[in-house]
């Protein structure tokens, strides 16, 4: 049952002008845990509302594609002009939204270093490193630009996790395979219950030659193969996890551009009657007063590009153009007006070339344009996609204790998904912050790199640094030339370098000294 439990299931509203969504249902069973006994009984109450969800997300899809409600635009009056202008700001939403959330690949990052370890970065380090290859090496960043891409257009988006086969086994290669699957064909189920727990997962297929749907259904131990309300196969697993996981935008589950979708039809009216103003105008129809014109005299007229028009009994006689133009200015200012309630609510920034005063800072740019809206809504995406990626990562971890080819042994807690999408903007004013943090005795340089900005990963940058730094300082040390003697002398040691400071001497001493 959906999140409307004690409701009438929804129908879905697709078509016409100022179609308005409001996100995809969240699904609930009242089971407790799926077996044997009751996962057909559960899949039955649950494919209605996925149904519901399935067309909505197929309207969305098609809309993003540029089938829109305008295609199938009547006109009463002069239907034989009649333009359909689609103007598909849902993809140019869509394609901001992935290009400026994952300008970068996502990577994952260490968050509490091993620093009982003898070797200075810690294992914890050399770990995250070898996850992060073996997600290159099954091109994770493509996945999750797929992953993303149905995220922003129908609010959620799913992927799956599975051991490798013996097929699918190469050197050097992940344990694991990972798959963005279609929300049309997929949903998780939750539990009703106060936690909402998930308690199974449900990929449709079909089969090739006789066309039987198949129900593939995950649970955290057990694969069941239900074909025509029967189990037909059981495959269990040892992930001891739910190998699909459920990613989305927002609470609502609604896609980037769901919200506006009136708006984006309006655009589209606009245009397309724009240009019938402009058709009319062009193909007006002819006025004749007082004259008697037949189809035959029309048509030599039209040849000649003539008309001969006689004043008879005092009667005045005349031929005129029928029209009434369009006032494009007044519909440009309509548009504009539409497409900055578009971009305010989307969270994009505003590129309609207006000029600030010379004297604007770059945080001030950023305010007015707009820029500051889209990075709160690309933070407010991280947090559910971080929330996901944890699901999924326990899925991988399993896999990878499991395989003898990898030697990970992570915990979640340990690992940090870190968003490489604006790490190298302002960088003079970030690397600013840290040298002016480095110099200071009061705080620790392990701080001033996580304050800075400037890493994606400081934990890592801050130890390579400092092995950097140790070694530089180490071959000073055996470079240095060879005391001469006068060294010894206390008063030269002391105009020399700095005095050393005795156990206990405070840390504004050591600032005065230095």
């Amino acid at each position: 049952m959906s999140e409307e439990q004690n409701t009438e299931q929804p129908k879905a509203n697709l078509g016409g002008s100022g179609t308005l969504f409001k996100g995809r249902h969240r699904i609930f069973s009242d089971y407790e845990k799926i077996d044997a006994d009751n996962v057909v009984a559960a899949l039955n109450d649950t494919l209605p509302m996925h149904s519901v969800n399935a067309a909505e997300v197929q309207y969305l899809w098609d809309y993003y594609r540029g089938q829109q409600p305008i295609l199938k635009r009547e006109k009463e009056v002069r239907p034989e002009i009649n333009n359909k202008i689609v103007v598909n700001h849902a993809q140019e939403i869509v394609a901001f939204k992935i290009g400026y959330q994952l300008a970068e690949p996502l990577q994952y990052t260490c968050r509490n270093y091993n620093s009982d370890s003898d070797d200075v970065e810690g294992d914890d380090l050399k770990q995250i490193n070898e996850l992060n290859t073996l997600m290159f090496a099954e091109d994770k960043a493509s996945c999750d630009r797929d992953l993303f891409e149905w995220m922003c257009v129908c609010g959620l988006g799913y992927r799956m996790t599975e051991s490798d086969t013996e097929d699918d086994r190469e050197d050097g290669g992940a344990p694991f395979e990972l798959y963005t699957l279609d929300p049309r064909v997929t949903y998780v189920v939750y539990s009703s219950a106060y936690h909402h727990r998930q308690i199974m997962s449900v990929w449709i297929g079909k089969e090739v030659i006789t066309e039987k749907v198949i129900y593939n259904v995950y649970t955290d131990e057990v694969l069941y193969v239900i074909c025509d309300g029967k189990i037909i196969d059981t495959k269990p697993h040892t992930y001891k996890h739910n190998p699909i996981v459920e990613y989305k935008l927002n609470n609502a589950r609604m896609g980037v551009f769901e919200p506006v979708l009136p708006l984006l039809d309006a655009i589209n009216a606009v245009e397309s009657n724009r240009l019938d103003g402009i058709e009319q105008t062009v193909q007006a129809l002819m006025k004749f007063v007082n004259c008697d014109i037949d189809e035959t005299t029309f048509k030599a007229m039209v040849e000649l590009g003539a008309v001969k028009v006689t004043t008879t009994d005092g009667v005045q006689s005349d031929v005129d153009i029928i029209k009434n133009d369009l006032d494009q200015t007044q519909t440009q200012v309509t548009k504009d007006d539409l497409y900055q309630a578009i971009v305010n609510i989307c969270g994009m920034p505003n590129r309609n070339g207006t000029s600030g005063s010379s004297s604007d800072t770059g945080a001030a740019v950023l305010l007015r344009d707009g820029w500051t809206l889209a990075e709160s809504h690309a933070k407010s995406y991280e947090l559910q996609f971080k929330r996901s990626e944890r699901d999924m990562l326990r899925v991988v971890l399993e896999i990878c204790r499991q395989s003898s080819d990898t030697h990970i042994d992570l915990r979640i807690r340990d690992i940090e998904l870190a968003f490489n999408r604006r790490n190298y903007e302002n960088i003079l004013t970030k690397a600013q912050v840290l040298t002016t943090m480095l110099k200071s005795n009061q705080i620790h340089p392990e701080l001033a790199f996580q304050a800075c900005g400037m890493f994606t990963d400081p934990e890592a940058a801050y130890y390579q640094s400092k092995q950097y730094a140790d070694e530089k300082a180490e071959k000073q040390f055996q470079f240095a030339p060879v005391a001469t003697g006068e060294e010894d002398d206390p008063k030269v040691g002391s105009q020399a370098g700095a005095p050393e400071l005795e156990e206990g001497d405070d840390a504004a001493a050591a600032a005065a000294s230095a």
